[in-house]
């Protein structure tokens, strides 16, 4: 039996606030950019005559659009949209009912006139499939939380084309980057229609079969080397593999194909053991936006790119599902308050694409294509698909709080929050990630027994829980489960303690050898040069230094935030070689200095200087 989503309501804590900010700041942003960019333009002109050229560089911009419906319908369906994001919802719908070709086609690109290439032509880079992906999930969230059956009726049209051109016996085709595939299962639970969900599995399984044509990259870019069942390991691109995995997760859930579980339970736990930053971001290549080899984890080059953190929680909750298992949501918790959320600015308005562990002192933030750039976030690219990708996602996370299954429900994610089942009905009230104390309150149960499970992350190591305040016990395999006849008014409480950590990083890891991580609880710490007296490149921390670190709040920043202080060591002056022989006598460090940590989703909204997760060890 897969699990049941249950109704839940973020309503306090940093997910609160981080939902205020989506909502208040990120969404106008995004919609006006969008405006400005000419995504909703390139729709329009298509109604006229003699229209203007197509704004943009990429055939593919109408997934920002989608993307943003996508994260405004929940903020509709909520009754907490501004009023500018309604209107951008009508708005948009009805351009796309407008310019929609009779067969069902849509795609403000290949649809111009003007167009060199044909629809369908290019199908390595023209990303129609990616595009009727996002379109369908922006049409099944507007239909499940506003009611609104506009956009779905779109998505359907389109999704009947691609399933009578692309179909069983049809022309064996894959789009060049995963995406569809997750999307047309969604569309089959929500209609019905199981050509939707063979179509998915088509498309998994025809990729790594020759089908696609491989310009500008080889065919591991694309996941096209391999059939997929068959991948040693997740390779290419890191946003198509892991949307790729999600994909064929969803496939695993709705037809039960063993084979495709073991394939994707391997791939995982490969990629966790040897191709993860510490943040949870994947992808260490910039020319490639890709992955990269087993433990070939720079911290200055990370691109760890914000589309593949969401991509990888999208996969890891699907694991979830598929196996009930707390592994993946470590990995989901350690992404969503790392990797993600450092993708996004304290005022909501400026982003990253990529997402680097180092800044050193003379780095320019650009893609290399150019010359100069910014320093840090900006508020746009001109390959926007991160932002939308956050605005998204951030309106959705009330989803992945819990979710329940054979009589339980199972905690997955500690917020302030409404948690609701036919069973029963939850008050949870947390300063989670910061404080490793949870309260939960019954407001409603039936005279059933009903079983809570919580989550007990890998990190807590003494984690300890009680009702109505007698200790229970019984923690397993990352879940610590109560089971009893609940009553209203029943207060259940889980402490998960939160000690300052160091880490290090494996023998083979070359870029990190000889250098300590910091982290308390699920977040990961950084040090900036704007906290250490002295150069970052010069900090020197023991073990014993970091776990002796003063846990403190900042006198400025984001309410409930805490920063760590720590006494760390400085490393005598180097040599001025870039390769001096080495003495056989160890130097050690010098004169003491107070530094302050923060955490990594934090660094990036101060001046623009340099910045480290891994410190040299003592």
């Amino acid at each position: 039996m897969t699990f049941e989503q249950v109704k839940t309501e973020i309503i306090g804590g940093l997910l609160h606030e981080w939902q205020v900010r989506n909502r208040t700041a990120t969404v106008p942003h995004t919609i006006e950019q969008l405006r400005s960019a000419g995504n909703v333009d390139n729709l329009k002109r298509l109604l006229v005559a003699d229209a203007p050229p197509y704004r943009g560089r990429y055939p593919f911009l109408d997934t920002d659009l989608y993307k943003t419906l996508e994260g405004v319908a929940y903020e509709i369906g909520a009754g907490t949209a501004p009023d500018e994001a309604r209107e951008f919802f009508d708005e948009v719908v009805e351009l796309l009912a407008r310019v929609q070709a009779e067969d069902g086609y849509l795609n403000s690109f290949f649809q111009d006139p003007a167009c060199a290439k044909k629809p369908w032509e290019d199908l390595s880079w023209g990303h129609e499939l990616y595009n009727l992906g996002h379109l369908i999930q922006a049409a099944v969230a507007a239909h499940r939380r506003m009611g609104d059956g506009r956009l779905l009726s779109v998505a359907v049209k389109f999704a009947d084309l691609v399933v009578e051109k692309f179909g069983p016996g049809k022309e064996e085709a894959v789009c060049g980057h995963p995406e569809v595939e997750m999307a047309l299962v969604e569309l089959y639970r929500e209609t019905g229609d199981r050509a939707y969900l063979v179509q998915a599995g088509l498309f998994v399984d025809r990729r790594g079969r020759g089908k696609l044509k491989h310009t500008i990259f080889p065919p591991e870019y694309f996941q096209d080397h391999l059939p997929f069942r068959e991948l040693p390991t997740v390779t290419g691109h890191a946003v198509r593999m892991t949307y790729l995995a999600a994909g064929a997760a969803d496939v695993y859930l709705e037809t039960g194909d063993r084979s495709l579980f073991e394939t994707l339970d391997r791939l995982w736990d490969d990629m966790v053991a040897t191709k993860l930053y510490i943040t949870g971001g994947l992808g260490s290549r910039h020319s490639d936006e890709a992955i990269g080899d087993r433990y070939e984890l720079p911290s200055e080059r990370a691109y760890a790119e914000t589309c593949a953190a969401i991509a990888t929680m999208q996969w890891a909750w699907r694991m979830f599902q598929a196996t009930g298992g707390a592994k993946y949501l470590d990995v989901f918790e350690q992404v969503l308050f790392n990797a993600y959320a450092v993708g996004l600015s304290a005022d909501g308005r400026a982003f990253f694409y990529d997402n680097p562990l180092q800044r050193r002192p003379d780095h320019e933030q650009r893609s290399g294509a150019e010359t100069g750039g910014e320093m840090l976030r900006r508020s746009w690219f001109g390959c926007p698909c991160c932002p939308p990708n956050i605005v998204r996602w951030m309106a959705q996370l009330g989803d992945y709080v819990a979710a329940e299954r054979d009589g339980a429900l199972h905690i997955a994610t500690y917020a302030g929050a409404l948690i609701e089942t036919d069973a029963i009905a939850l008050t949870m009230e947390t300063e989670y990630p910061w404080d490793g104390a949870v309260r939960i309150v019954v407001e409603r149960a039936s005279n059933e027994p009903y079983a809570i499970r919580l989550r007990v992350p890998a990190w807590a190591r003494s984690a300890t829980a009680s009702v109505n305040g007698r200790p229970v016990e019984g923690a397993e395999d990352g879940w610590l489960t109560v089971e009893r006849v609940w009553a209203a008014g029943d207060e259940l409480r889980l402490n998960l303690p939160m000690p300052v950590r160091a880490h290090g990083s494996h023998p083979h890891l070359d870029a990190t050898r000889g250098a300590v991580g910091v982290a308390r609880g699920p977040l990961v710490y950084c040090v900036e040069q704007q906290d250490c007296p002295v150069s970052v490149d010069d900090l020197v921390l023991s073990r014993q230094q970091i776990v002796n670190a003063n846990i403190a709040k900042p006198e400025v920043g984001t309410p409930g935030a805490v920063v760590l202080r720590v006494t760390g060591g400085v490393a005598p002056p180097p040599s001025a070689e870039l390769y001096p022989e080495l003495s056989a006598e160890q130097t050690a460090p010098g004169r003491t200095v107070p530094v302050t940590f923060v955490a990594h989703f934090l660094w990036g909204n101060r001046r623009p200087e340099a910045m480290r997760v891994w410190v040299r060890n003592a």
